[in-house]
């Protein structure tokens, strides 16, 4: 018997969440995990705000230039329309969202998915 069955996980997912000062290397981190895991054959979906357009329409851009493909998107909880069979969920610029966030990002570590 659990005497926490509050900490119990539902899924086998989880969150990762990297976090820094401006030019600190955090999008660089984010594409590094995601480059990592699509080298371990895993399903890979990044998303963006829409209003993030500094670099390209359709990539997240690291100040070091480096990026991954990406989906634009004006609320977060359009990641649904989108996800599909993706094990890992990448999230940029996750501050532009509104507070649904973060039940977004619980519920699909809940199904099973990495979050980052």
């Amino acid at each position: 018997m659990n005497e926490f069955p509050h900490l119990q996980p539902r899924g086998s997912g989880w969150i990762e969440v990297v976090v820094g000062c401006m030019f600190s290397g955090k999008t660089e981190e984010l594409i590094r995990r995601l480059r990592r895991a699509k080298i371990a054959k895993q399903k890979v979906i990044v998303f963006k705000p829409v209003i993030d357009n500094r670099y390209a329409v359709d990539s997240v851009v690291s100040h070091s230039e480096l990026s991954i493909e990406s989906v634009n998107i004006s609320d977060v909880n359009e990641v649904f329309e989108h996800v599909g069979e993706a094990q890992v969920v990448g999230i940029d610029e996750a501050q532009f969202f509104s507070g649904d966030l973060i039940s977004v990002c619980t519920e699909l570590a809940n199904e099973g998915r990495r979050v980052v």
